[in-house]
């Protein structure tokens, strides 16, 4: 198997992991419409990996408000595995 291959599919997933974050921005005002439809498809796909890191990252506290870095961190994970899998392949 051509690890260049998993490497872009990580890469894919990364993107996927990108919009999930982005239409968390809007959806949070709708919860219903085309968008919270395809942002619980993209959660179904995202959040097993990304809750990974949610148990292991805390929230950073600004205010009153919470500010999840745990999406950035699981993305950043991704990258490094898929650059080893570059690397390797």
């Amino acid at each position: 198997m051509r690890w260049g291959l998993v490497a872009s599919l990580l890469d894919l997933y990364g993107y996927l992991i990108i919009a999930y974050i982005i239409l968390s921005w809007f959806v949070a005002t709708s919860r219903s419409g085309l968008l919270a439809d395809i942002y619980r498809v993209l959660g179904s796909v995202c959040e097993p990996y990304v809750g990974l890191f949610r148990r292991i990252v805390p929230p950073i506290q600004a205010g009153s408000a919470g500010l999840d870095l745990s999406p950035l961190v699981a993305l950043i994970v991704l990258q490094i595995v898929a650059g080893f899998m570059r690397q390797a392949g």
